[in-house]
């Protein structure tokens, strides 16, 4: 006679929860906006960038999160970017969503996006995941800066 395994209690979760990996918040379950799950279902800009102008290659110091962005300029403004992300939702909508926003732009106008900008366009998100705003930005910074410096 076999037994029939417990309930594990798990049960299935929405297309727009997802369970956090690690923390206290560990037991809450956290909303996506419909534009970071738009983000991170069909990711805009994603790969490598032959011969960028500028390229950058990000850690975020806690969570991990690995954000490169490369650049290329044409007629001073940012004429192509790519980038890439091996990290959670949250970073993979926010490279995504970058990569619109500065396209197009000048060098001054992509230094005049701000990191609330972004959580703006990207609808929110939950207070555990706004560090891929960071990292996003970061990376941004450091590819103007190399920008500005050739």
């Amino acid at each position: 006679m076999r037994a029939e395994p417990k309930a594990s209690g798990l049960r299935n979760l929405s297309r727009n929860e997802i369970l956090p990996a690690v923390g206290s918040e560990a037991t809450k379950i956290m909303s996506y906006s419909q534009k970071v799950l738009d983000h991170f279902e069909h990711p805009r800009n994603i790969g490598e960038l032959p011969s960028p102008d500028a390229e950058v290659r990000l850690e975020h110091p806690v969570c991990g999160d690995i954000m490169s962005l490369s650049v290329k300029l044409a007629e001073g403004r940012i004429d192509q970017v790519r980038y890439r992300t091996r990290g959670c939702v949250a970073s993979i909508a926010a490279g995504s969503c970058l990569t619109e926003m500065i396209q197009g732009k000048s060098l001054a106008e992509a230094s005049a996006l701000q990191r609330e900008n972004l959580l703006e366009a990207l609808g929110g998100l939950p207070n555990a995941s706004v560090h891929a705003t960071h990292l996003a930005m970061d990376a941004l910074a450091q590819v103007l800066k190399k920008l500005a410096k050739s």
